[in-house]
């Protein structure tokens, strides 16, 4: 079959036992459940991924993806397929101001040596440059000279690869305050601006499972922000991520869920915030 007649050759529908071998092994692999309801979507993003690679069969992609190892970074690249990374700045803006409240509140601390930020699930990079813009523009407020950084990161390459770059449209760009548009994007002449070397230095990028956060040495973060990712994982795999998110917090550092995904959640070393519309949690001091 050559190649341009297999591209106009839609794929066969996907049997209900491909689908359940499918679901398990995404479940096994990322954490990330398929139900019913994602089906279509679920075959779209699969489809998809199998046509960039000259695959017609869901069996033969499948032995592929249960390859261990060796199938990492094929992983990567069909999670960016079967996710919807839509996101913008200073998206769900109640969470950035508590942010804003909680830093304003560190730079007040004599004895701040830095402040250091984690975006869990940047996608393309919009929440972890709001976080950066936020952050630089209280440490300049500030007068203080307060060492800073935001770690950003995603179980995929290509978001990742995406988001280093800290390029966007004139249109995406509209939800961000015009002071920062000025302060921080540079625009070019193709109808994009990108974000300014001077802000992208401040952010470290870099590939995580949620599922792996056992082996992920990040400590004492000041904030955590964590939001529209866990509406993919099942309730026992919610707990367990955020449980670990909450061991990397600094005593007294501040973790930001999405409003509706962890509402039934409690643990001992934290206490909610009270701060009406906001998903929020600060890390108990440390016992003296």
């Amino acid at each position: 079959m050559s190649k341009a007649h297999w591209k106009a050759t839609p794929l066969r529908s996907m049997s209900e036992e491909e689908f359940s071998l499918w679901k398990a092994l995404i479940e096994e692999r990322v954490g990330m459940t398929v139900d019913a309801a994602r089906r279509s979507f679920f075959m779209t993003g699969v489809g998809l991924r199998m046509r960039e690679l000259g695959i017609d069969d869901f069996g033969q992609y499948y032995e592929l993806m249960r390859r261990g190892a060796a199938s990492e970074p094929e992983w990567s690249v069909l999670v960016d397929r079967l996710t919807v990374q839509e996101t913008s700045f200073l998206r769900h803006e109640p969470s950035f101001d508590c942010v804003a409240r909680y830093i304003k509140e560190l730079l007040q601390k004599p004895d701040l040596a830095q402040i250091q930020l984690w975006s869990v699930g940047c996608a393309s990079g919009e929440e972890a440059y709001s976080l950066a813009m936020l952050t630089d523009e209280w440490v300049q407020a500030s007068g203080r000279r307060i060492p800073w950084g935001v770690t950003a990161s995603d179980i995929s390459r290509p978001a990742l690869a995406r988001a280093r770059q800290g390029v966007y449209t004139l249109r995406r760009l509209q939800s961000m305050p015009e002071r920062w548009r000025q302060s921080y994007v540079e625009l070019h002449g193709d109808g994009s601006g990108q974000i300014k070397s001077s802000l992208r230095e401040r952010l470290c990028f870099v590939q995580i499972n949620v599922l792996d956060l056992k082996a992920v040495p990040l400590q004492g973060m000041d904030v955590i922000f964590c939001q529209n990712l866990l509406i993919y994982f099942r309730r026992f795999h919610k707990r367990d991520i955020v449980n670990q998110l909450i061991q990397r917090l600094a005593p007294g550092g501040l973790l930001i869920l999405g409003v509706n995904e962890m509402l039934d959640w409690r643990h001992k070393d934290v206490e909610r915030v009270d701060d009406r519309g906001v998903l929020a949690y600060r890390r108990r001091a440390l016992p003296t």
